[in-house]
């Protein structure tokens, strides 16, 4: 009789039910920080005292940064050599810069020079064993931490869950360029793994930055030119994980989502913390859009005249509805979702049907909201991808002379410099990887 009367409360949809609103809440939440954090929003007694809180609580995560740094410096942490060319690309702010487009051109181009090249990354948001079995694993059976190949240069080996979004699309997109995707916690084993099962003689750190474990060849600082710092305050009050006077650990600075208009105000303010690094700019442009599963594409004159809906789970989605827009389309609706969402059935159809009711044509995502849906799934409209490519902005010269470096040294920056008549830049940094304090 007791279990009659209990059911209906532990009944799947009950349940079901349970966690929606908890998802819920839990989005809003995230949601209401992350205004806080950019400063959107309305200034009332409650935000204020949340300011409050957050802003303590960056005192806390600096001094955790700078203690960090300081056991890096002081030896007492050690840091693991690697035997090959290793390029951290990162950045000193949370949310999007524009990593992964740069991650691409740059794997592509070592590759198209002769390197073989494998990406390493954590795999943020990818699907993990649950925690119970990571524990186990680690303290019982004493089982250093996995790393799973995304893609072996030759074939994709794992779905976007796994690997998580990034890493997917950069295995996808690098295909045919033959370069290895690896992801993992325990970066410096996926290294190893990289060099001895598949003769990777260049590694890319994505997202590396903060990982200080692997002793980097150079730094690649990507410093978005819409927000370069945000607010100025460290997490969890600002975007930033990093002092900004870490800038100085830069080799070469790339300021990403450029329009093309030089901002000597912000190169003067890099400048002061870091006099050497070569400032290389560049912009992320829409170049087609895709069906998901790649079949189907059409040049962004498509768009043209047409009635569309847009929706993305990225962490700076005006970019990506600005490029929309300058298509001359007219856009019935837009919804925005948190970053890395997993996007569940339900929303997805509330999206197109009330892209249907609004009259549009088709529906348009990003690309790497594009990884995340199942492109054998038949929509109510149709669904299509805004590809983005990266464009050098500063003198093609001085990215090349930046690949020279990175493929052959300083012999052949120089070299490169000689046969095209190029003004050497001073580069007093070399390999010093102490860090400041």
């Amino acid at each position: 009789m007791v279990e009659i009367l209990l059911f209906p409360l532990f009944s799947l949809p009950v349940i079901s039910h349970f966690f929606q609103v908890l998802r819920g809440n839990v989005d809003r939440f995230v949601q209401y920080t992350t205004d806080i954090i950019y400063d959107h929003g309305k200034k009332t007694t409650g935000t204020k005292v949340y300011t409050v809180l957050l802003k303590a609580l960056s005192l806390v995560y600096g001094l955790a940064v700078k203690t960090r740094f300081a056991l890096y410096n002081g030896r007492v942490l050690k840091r693991k050599p690697v035997g090959s060319i290793t390029i951290v690309i990162g950045n000193l702010t949370v949310g999007g810069t524009g990593k992964t487009p740069i991650t691409e051109k740059m794997a592509r181009t070592l590759s198209e020079r002769g390197r073989k090249v494998a990406i390493l990354s954590r795999g943020y948001k990818s699907r993990t064993a649950p925690l119970w079995v990571r524990l186990w694993r680690k303290y019982i059976l004493w089982e250093a931490p996995r790393h799973r190949v995304v893609s072996d240069g030759k074939r994709l080996l794992l779905e976007s869950d796994e690997a998580g979004d990034e890493p997917y699309m950069l295995a996808r997109n690098l295909l045919p360029h033959h370069v290895v995707v690896i992801v993992g916690s325990d970066r410096a084993a996926s290294c190893v793994h990289a060099q001895e099962e598949y003769h990777c003689d260049t590694i890319l750190l994505d997202d590396g930055m903060q990982y200080l474990t692997l002793e980097g060849s150079y730094n690649l600082l990507l410093v978005d030119k819409t927000n370069p710092f945000g607010n100025g305050s460290l997490l969890p009050r600002g975007i930033l994980r990093e002092p900004i006077s870490n800038l100085s650990r830069g080799d070469y600075i790339f300021l990403t989502k450029s329009t093309g208009t030089r901002s000597r105000k912000l190169e003067a303010f890099i400048r002061r913390y870091n006099p050497y690094a070569e400032i290389i700019e560049c912009s992320h442009r829409p170049k087609l859009l895709s069906s998901l599963d790649g079949k189907t594409t059409h040049p962004l004159s498509f768009l043209e005249g047409r009635c569309v809906a847009i929706f993305s789970g990225i962490a700076t989605p005006q970019l990506f509805e600005d490029f929309v827009y300058a298509c001359h389309c007219q856009v019935s609706h837009k919804k925005r979702f948190l970053d890395h969402h997993r996007f569940t059935e339900e929303e997805l159809v509330d999206v197109f049907d009330e892209a249907a009711e609004k009259e549009a044509e088709l529906v348009i995502t990003t690309e790497k909201d594009a990884v995340r849906i199942d492109p054998k799934r038949e929509w109510r409209l149709p669904l299509y991808y805004l590809r983005l490519e990266v464009d050098i902005l500063s003198d093609q010269e001085t990215f090349e002379c930046a690949i020279a470096r990175l493929c052959l040294g300083e012999f052949g920056q120089r070299r490169f410099r000689e046969q095209h008549a190029l003004t050497p830049i001073q580069t007093a940094k070399g390999q010093n990887r102490s860090f400041p304090n």
